[in-house]
């Protein structure tokens, strides 16, 4: 996600400097024009603003307060936009610690749409924090997505990718049964998205992820199983928290675990279709 997301940056004009865990996945990007560093610090004190699209919650913990971490440079002054998925507790907590640590401002703005959607700067963002803050960042966010809505305090934007994933990963289980039914049944699953469109089922993951999972389509993964899983198994435990019920997503969450079992955490979500395949 982060690469094509910097592409776009780039090709708006933006002066942009790079940093990745794994250095060689930043080469491309600094062929395309970024400035490479060395360290997380070395980014936080060239840029006035930080993006960030990490794995996990212990990932962005290491960026943020790890050896040569953004805590680590004078802040005043500085935003970071947080795209990670991660639970809202997480954000609200790195943010408060940062601030006291070195002044740097929060904003948690997870993303929707995947790498296609990142290639074609048409994500939808959702964000967390201040207004004026998000309003700062708005003309560089809008480089990259479609939309960016401002749901509320930090936090706000994790809760709504929760609300996403409760959506995007019911949708990718609901799918493969129907699109395994219309194969067992004998029917061209191919069609089932021409059959559909404009009525109440039909749907952008109808479109995208029912092919997909006919022709075994799943590399590049539209997303990855381990992926999926977290943020459902995060939908639950703040599900717990509010005294929400979520039956679906909770369904979900173990059919995803029982994907990771049987195609490993690294597999495209979308093999989730492959559950229910009958044995040869």
């Amino acid at each position: 996600m982060g690469l094509p997301m910097t592409r776009r940056l780039l090709h708006a004009g933006h002066n942009v400097t790079v940093w990745n865990r794994s250095p060689g996945k930043a080469a491309a990007l600094v062929e395309a024009g970024a400035t490479a560093a060395a360290k997380p610090c070395d980014v936080a004190a060239a840029a006035e603003i930080i993006f960030m699209c990490l794995t996990d919650a212990s990932a962005v913990e290491e960026v943020v307060f790890g050896a040569d971490g953004l805590a680590s440079v004078p802040g005043d002054g500085k935003l970071v936009v947080d795209f990670s998925s991660i639970h809202p507790d997480a954000a609200r907590s790195i943010a408060i610690r940062l601030k006291a640590a070195n002044g740097m401002v929060w904003i948690d703005a997870p993303v929707s749409g995947g790498t296609k959607g990142a290639e074609e700067a048409t994500l939808a963002i959702m964000a967390g924090g201040d207004a004026a803050d998000i309003e700062r960042v708005r003309p560089y966010i809008m480089a990259m997505a479609r939309g960016f809505t401002h749901m509320g305090p930090i936090g706000a934007g994790q809760t709504t990718k929760l609300c996403n994933q409760v959506i995007v990963g019911c949708a990718m289980a609901v799918l493969a049964e129907a699109t395994r039914l219309a194969v067992n049944a004998g029917i061209d699953a191919k069609r089932l998205p021409e059959a559909l469109a404009g009525g109440f089922a039909d749907s952008i993951p109808l479109q995208l992820f029912v092919p997909r999972m006919v022709a075994g389509i799943h590399s590049p993964p539209l997303g990855h199983i381990a992926t999926m899983l977290k943020d459902l198994d995060t939908v639950v435990d703040v599900a717990h928290d509010t005294q929400t019920p979520v039956p679906m997503a909770a369904l979900a969450a173990q059919l995803f675990r029982m994907a990771a079992a049987t195609r490993g955490t690294d597999a495209d979500a979308l093999e989730i279709y492959k559950l229910s395949a009958p044995k040869a």
